[in-house]
């Protein structure tokens, strides 16, 4: 039996990215699309809580809410494909963009991945490190292998892998940790036309720490990453002396 895959994004349902990876998905399986209407960038693993949600069925195949990747998870798996059984795996992307080291804590796109292992189903993100002109050729092709062997071999409970693919032919794969960028933020202030101020958030990046074996230094020897992540986020090796502050109340 075919598996059964849930694909989103969070770059919008029309984003040409997660148009590539449904074409790569219906090699493998029985592919159902629940993304976000428009772009949710940077919402991280958000969940509206604030106001009603609304699902808009396109197809028997695709539908589209008006939230965060973490909302179509979690309408995908609880309500969108009941009739249709639990996905046996979700993948998340094409993203336009690299979700390297600690980004990965901003993206939608990795959110969308580890929403689906809490619910219990594995979570792969794909993400395509290109700045303006996306080529989705070769990460379409990445996120294809890589599926087909999450299938095969299973993935550990808890546990997604995030993918980033170099712009162009990669030179091949490396399973890495999640590095550490070196930046600032920079806002930018401006008025608009009615003399009030707004503002942007934005970054000034220097570079990476190389460490060996991050996910920042296999994109720069145009290598695809692959890091294993999970949604625990205890720093274990602090408890030890975190029972030494002996704390009282």
């Amino acid at each position: 039996m075919r598996p059964r895959i849930l694909i989103t994004n969070d770059d919008g349902i029309h984003a040409e990215g997660i148009k590539a990876l449904e074409k790569a998905m219906r090699e493998i399986g029985e592919v159902y699309v629940v993304a976000p209407e428009s772009e949710q960038s940077g919402a991280s693993h958000s969940l509206t809580l604030s106001r009603p949600l609304r699902i808009r069925q396109i197809d028997e195949r695709h539908w589209t809410v008006d939230g965060t990747p973490t909302d179509c998870v979690t309408f995908a798996v609880n309500q969108i494909l009941l009739s249709n059984e639990r996905p046996d795996i979700c993948v998340s992307g094409i993203n336009h963009g690299a979700n390297l080291g600690d980004d990965a804590t901003y993206s939608g796109t990795v959110a969308g991945a580890m929403e689906a292992t809490i619910l219990g189903v594995p979570g792969l993100a794909f993400s395509l490190v290109a700045n303006r002109s996306h080529d989705f050729t070769e990460s379409a092709k990445v996120a294809l292998e890589v599926t087909r062997k999450a299938v095969e071999h299973g993935i550990p409970d808890g546990t997604l892998l995030n993918v980033n693919v170099p712009k162009g032919v990669p030179r091949g794969i490396k399973v890495t940790k999640q590095g550490f960028k070196t930046a600032k933020p920079v806002i930018s202030e401006h008025t608009d036309p009615r003399g009030k101020l707004y503002y942007w958030i934005g970054e000034e990046r220097v570079g990476f720490r190389a460490e060996g074996g991050t996910d920042f230094e296999a994109i720069d020897e145009r290598y695809v990453s692959v890091t294993p992540m999970r949604s625990d986020l205890t720093n274990h090796a602090a408890i030890v002396d975190l029972h030494n502050w002996n704390i009282e109340y």
